[in-house]
C-alpha cells in the first residue's frame, strides 16, 4: 500500500494521533516501522477495553512494520498512575512474572507472535546503577510531573502522590530510548507518559515517536470504561457462552463502536441490529476460542433467548438457598452470582417493574413477590441472561 493508504488505516478509530504529517513522513521511509506497545501484567487476564491497543498494533503488523511488545516486569512493580485517584498496590517480581505469562498467551490470540518482538523492561532497568538513576531522573522536572492531572486532583484533595509513582512516566519514556520506538501505541490516558518519551528520544538525538492514543472503551453498561472493578466487562478468557450472552447485552449504539474498536471492522448497517450483534459476538468469541465454539455459543443463545426454551439450555445453576425470598433479591444475587455482575436493589427493582424479569417463563413485575424458589426453575434477568435455581 502506498503511505497515504495506510495512514488512512492506521489512523481508523484513534483519538488523537501526535502527529498524522509525522507519521506520514515515517511511512513514507519505506522501512518497517518499530512501534511499540508497554504493558504491565498487573493482573493475570484481560479483558476486551485492553484489546483496542493490541488490535491496532495488529494491524501496523498486517502492513509490514515491526511490533514491540514491552513486558513491563520492572514498570509492574511499581504501578501506573495514569487515571488513579490513589496509589497502586505494588507487586512483587514472582507475581508480575506469573501474569506475564498468562497475558502473553492472551495477547498472542490477536497479535502475529511469529513477528513480535516481545521484550522485558527489567533488562535494562536492573543493570542501572544509583548515578544513572539519577542522571535520568535529572532530564525531568517535578513542575512537568505536578502538570499530570491525576497527580494535581490528588494533591488537590491533600491525598498523597508517593515519589516512587512520579518515575513511572520517566521510566515509560525511557523504554521508548531503548528500543527506539517510531511510533507508541496507548489509551487517551497514556499521552504524558509518551510525551515524556518524545522528549527523551529528543534529547538522546533520535527521531521522536508518534503518539498514536486510542479511546478508551466503554464497558456493557455504554457509560463507564470497561473495568473488571466496575462488573461491566468481558474477559478475553471467559467461557464462550459467558462472552456471547454479555456482548449481545450492549446497546445499538455502542455495537457500531464495538466494531471498529474490537475487530477494526465497519458496522454494515443494512443488517438488522440483532443479527449484526450476533455477528459482532461470534466473530469475538471465534477470535479468542474458536469457530466451532463461537458457533455452539450461537446456537446456546438462540436456544435461551430466539427460541425462549431455557429449560433445554445450560445456564448456570444457583442453590435455592442463597439466592434470597423475594424476587428483587434473587435478581440481585443471580447477576452477582451467576455473572459476576454488580445490580444494586434499586437496579433489579426496575428490571422487575419493566418487565424484563421472569420465573419459569412467568412475567413477574411486582418487586415484593416471593416465588417458590426452593422448588427450582429458571430466573430470567433480561434480554441475555437467565440462571436455573436448583433446590
Amino acid at each position: 500500500m502506498s503511505p497515504e493508504q495506510q495512514l488512512e488505516i492506521l489512523t481508523r478509530g484513534a483519538a488523537h494521533i501526535i502527529s498524522e504529517a509525522e507519521l506520514l513522513e515515517k511511512l513514507k521511509q519505506g522501512r518497517p516501522l518499530n512501534v511499540k506497545l508497554g504493558v504491565d501484567p498487573t493482573a493475570p487476564d484481560i479483558h476486551l477495553g485492553f484489546t483496542v491497543a493490541l488490535q491496532k498494533l495488529r494491524q501496523f503488523q498486517d502492513l509490514g512494520h515491526t511490533a514491540i511488545l514491552i513486558i513491563g516486569d520492572f514498570t509492574a512493580m511499581i504501578g501506573d498512575p495514569s487515571g488513579r485517584s490513589k496509589t497502586r498496590p505494588q507487586l512483587t517480581h514472582d507475581q508480575v512474572m506469573a501474569n506475564a505469562q498468562s497475558f502473553r498467551q492472551q495477547a498472542f490470540k490477536i497479535l502475529d507472535p511469529t513477528h513480535t518482538r516481545t521484550v522485558f523492561n527489567g533488562e535494562w532497568f536492573e543493570m542501572m546503577t544509583f548515578e544513572e538513576v539519577i542522571r535520568l531522573n535529572s532530564r525531568v522536572t517535578l513542575q512537568q510531573m505536578l502538570q499530570r492531572e491525576d497527580f494535581a486532583k490528588r494533591l488537590a484533595k491533600n491525598e498523597p502522590v508517593r515519589l516512587h509513582e512520579i518515575q513511572y512516566p520517566i521510566i515509560q519514556g525511557w523504554d521508548s530510548v531503548k528500543v527506539q520506538a517510531d511510533v507508541e501505541i496507548g489509551g487517551t490516558d497514556q499521552l504524558f507518559n509518551i510525551l515524556v518519551g518524545r522528549d527523551l528520544q529528543k534529547e538522546e538525538g533520535l527521531p521522536q515517536q508518534v503518539a498514536l492514543m486510542m479511546p478508551l472503551l466503554e464497558g456493557l453498561d455504554g457509560v463507564q470504561k470497561m473495568s473488571k472493578s466496575l462488573g461491566n466487562y468481558v474477559g478475553v478468557s471467559e467461557a464462550p457462552e459467558t462472552m456471547f450472552g454479555k456482548l449481545m447485552s450492549i446497546s445499538d449504539t455502542l455495537m457500531e463502536r464495538y466494531y471498529l474498536l474490537l475487530l477494526g471492522e465497519v458496522l454494515d448497517k443494512s443488517l438488522h441490529p440483532m443479527e449484526a450483534k450476533k455477528q459482532l459476538a461470534s466473530k469475538i468469541v471465534a477470535r479468542y476460542h474458536s469457530a466451532e465454539a463461537a458457533q455452539a455459543a450461537l446456537e446456546d443463545f438462540n436456544t435461551r433467548f430466539s427460541k425462549k426454551d431455557l429449560a433445554h439450555a445450560e445456564l448456570p445453576e444457583l442453590p435455592a438457598s442463597g439466592i434470597g425470598a423475594d424476587i428483587v433479591s434473587a435478581v440481585v444475587a443471580a447477576y452477582a452470582q451467576g455473572f459476576n455482575i454488580k445490580k444494586s436493589r434499586g437496579d433489579a427493582r426496575r428490571l422487575v417493574e419493566q418487565g424484563s424479569v421472569q420465573w419459569s417463563g412467568e412475567k413477574i413485575t411486582d418487586p415484593k413477590a416471593a416465588p417458590a424458589f426452593a422448588q427450582g426453575g429458571e430466573l430470567k434477568l433480561d434480554k441475555t441472561r437467565a440462571v436455573r435455581v436448583v433446590s
